[in-house]
């Protein structure tokens, strides 16, 4: 690890409101070496801020934990402004597409594994384990990809080629170590992972950069010089003594690890092979022995075969059942984890094992693969709670697990904006319809909007269908729009558009509607997963925008999820009025430009054609692509947005793209 560098946090504003004890009594805490802290914020408190305050106030590197890429991208892009000068990385699953290999016995349908890398995320995610190994200053914003097989870091570290001015270094043993590194020569188009010889001069294009070149310069066998360079114009950036070029994958195996590995599976298949013949399964018998013998040529010959990672255990060295070497391990013993709404993300990272375990025993059990496949894993939960060697658990509505083991948990109530909580009205639901009518004229008599959350995709349907008779400029959100589509839906509520929207979840990241004053649950007694506490507390976070929101609950009876969340919502809501009159403080809704989510050249892209979201009824018709650019295009549009950290936008490039491709 290089000289340390200590975080600096940049913010126009100090801790407020609560924030402040907060981050000094998680700061005390993990200081005190306890190993798990929650932080229970509601909705528009900052809580991200407070983390930041906390990485600041420790001084340690940090894995941020999210349960998916988007909220992943979000987080990246807040604690990239909080901390400028420090190393904040991305590092999510490099899949563009991915179709795993599988097998159906019930139709004997064999499913090839099929997936489309996407080089730029992998790109960042080499950057990420370069910058653990070279800094101490580091935040990784993760997803739950992070817990599966990544290889052995030790095995990555010796692959790390470190040479310096005065070195004798043999050009062809360079040229030899890049390519067991996976670098590919080229003589034309720089590019990452490539590297280019001139006379003496080896131009090395690092993996996981984009905008630098190394320039080595030999003199007979020495290192005579050794520049930064800019990769497409030559231009010298900055003339240094000594340099590192780390590999172009995660994934490396030592020089010997196939020529000691082939005789291990072969003992393997061999073994296998002769259970199925006892056991008169002759066809998997034979299949388990072409498949591996031609995986074990392949290796041989080439050094590598497809799904080269099933031999993992084999090739890394570990025996059954050890973990696999993952994200996590290029962490020092040190460092924090973060766990973003941990409420979601824990029971994520426990579920994964499992799926990715039945799949693989199918496999096994027909003759497809050797039962050694299964070391190519994620995490159990087990091994990732033993990894979890300090926490922060982050939430609006904390998990039983993390509140249980939780040595101190703090909690954000008050909001910067000093909006309370809204207030919560339970009314029948035998009248249900006829009252919500009544709240919405009145709403879209003032110019307000409405969300109306129902418990069935055929109810939003037909409730949007009667809204629209009855002249609601209502739209229907449902599963099944895509990001693209969503976004238009959103700006058209916020326009003015649209002034009720209707659907089953409207929880997912990025509603941030200032303009909503009124949240409707219909059948909020019908307990189950929509109409739980932690789902009702999470829906009237959503209205916490608005210094006019209110929330109104239809419901005959007061179940338990109810009266827990009313209460909840109550006392909140009695701390931050009661606040905001000590301190002198004035409520005022969020002001929040409506920005036009679709970049300029998508302008035109899609034209209403009587959908959904677009035309007067609420389930009619379907959207029709007017498509005028092509894929090329849209693509270099998204990486455009994504170097600008606009990953909404880029978002809705990327779902657009990927329409345009199935289409095709």
């Amino acid at each position: 690890m290089g000289k340390q560098k200590h975080f600096v946090l940049h913010s126009n504003w100090p801790p407020s409101g609560d924030q402040p004890e907060a981050i000094e009594a998680l700061t005390r805490s993990i200081k005190a070496g306890n190993r798990f802290q929650t932080l229970k914020g509601v909705t528009g408190s900052g809580k991200t801020f407070t983390a930041a305050n906390v990485i600041a106030n420790l001084d340690r590197p940090a894995l941020v934990l999210a349960h998916n890429k988007t909220l992943a991208a979000q987080l990246y892009s807040e604690f990239k402004a909080f901390f400028p000068e420090n190393a904040v990385r991305y590092f999510v699953s490099y899949y563009d597409y991915y179709q795993p290999e599988a097998y159906i016995p019930q139709s004997d349908t064999y499913i090839e594994k099929d997936a489309s890398i996407n080089d730029r995320i992998e790109r960042l995610r080499l950057s990420a384990t370069k910058a653990l190994i070279e800094r101490h200053d580091v935040i990784v914003v993760a997803s739950v990809s992070c817990i599966y097989g990544l290889g052995l870091k030790e095995t990555y570290e010796e692959a790390i080629i470190s040479f310096s001015v005065g070195e004798k270094l043999d050009q062809r043993a360079l040229m030899a170590r890049l390519v067991g590194n996976y670098y590919g020569r080229t003589d034309f188009t720089p590019e990452p992972g490539k590297f280019r010889v001139r006379g003496d001069t080896v131009e090395v294009f690092p993996a996981y950069e984009d905008e630098t070149c190394i320039r080595i310069t030999f003199f007979d066998d020495e290192i005579e010089r050794i520049d930064i360079t800019h990769p497409l114009t030559g231009h010298i950036i900055e003339n240094v003594s000594e340099a590192s070029i780390f590999p172009a994958q995660h994934y490396v195996t030592q020089s010997d690890a196939i020529a000691r590995s082939v005789p291990e599976i072969q003992e393997e298949m061999e073994n296998i092979a002769a259970g199925f013949t006892a056991r008169g399964k002759f066809v998997e018998a034979q299949r388990i022995k072409a498949r591996t013998l031609y995986d074990i040529e392949m290796l041989s010959e080439a050094g590598y075969c497809s799904g080269i990672e099933n031999y993992s255990v084999y090739l890394d060295g570990r025996k059954h059942g050890e973990p696999p070497g993952t994200l996590v391990d290029f962490f020092p013993d040190d460092f924090l984890m973060i766990v973003d709404e941990s409420h979601i993300t824990l029971p994520q990272v426990r579920a994964m094992f499992n799926g990715d375990n039945a799949r693989k025993k199918v496999l096994v059990e027909n003759g497809f693969r050797l039962p050694s496949c299964m070391d190519n894993r994620p995490l159990q939960w087990q091994e990732f709670e033993g990894k979890m060697r300090q926490a922060l658990f982050v939430s609006a509505t904390p998990g039983d697990y993390e509140l249980q083991a939780s040595s101190t948990i703090a909690e954000q109530i008050i909001r910067p904006t000093g909006i309370p909580d809204p207030e919560v009205e339970v009314l029948p639901a035998k009248t249900q319809i006829d009252d919500l009518i009544d709240k919405l004229r009145e709403n879209s008599s003032r110019g307000e909007r409405s969300l109306v959350l129902t418990l069935t995709k055929k109810a939003s349907e037909d409730l949007a269908d009667y809204l629209t008779e009855l002249k609601f400029k209502v739209k229907y959100i449902h599963s099944e729009l895509n990001t693209f589509e969503r976004a238009e839906l959103i700006r058209d509520l916020r326009s003015g558009k649209a002034d009720v929207l209707v659907g089953i979840n409207l929880l997912r990241e990025g509603m941030d509607l200032p303009e909503v004053t009124l949240v409707a649950i219909l059948d909020a007694d019908r307990e189950g997963f929509l109409r739980s506490y932690r789902s009702l507390i999470q829906i009237m976070g959503r209205a916490a925008r608005n210094i006019n929101s209110r929330i109104i609950l239809y419901a005959d009876v007061m179940t338990d999820s109810i009266t827990q969340a009313v209460n909840e919502t109550r006392r909140r809501r009695e701390r931050q009025i009661t606040w905001n009159k000590e301190h002198g403080i004035t409520p005022k809704s969020i002001k929040k430009d409506i920005a036009d989510l679709l970049p300029p050249e998508l302008s035109g892209a899609f034209t209403e054609g009587g959908s959904k979201h677009g035309g007067t009824s609420g389930t009619a018709g379907n959207v029709k692509p007017q498509r005028k650019m092509s894929v090329s295009e849209l693509e270099r549009a998204m990486w455009e947005a994504v170097g600008k950290l606009d990953f909404e936008r880029a978002a809705i490039l990327r779902d657009a793209i990927s329409e345009m491709k199935a289409e095709r």
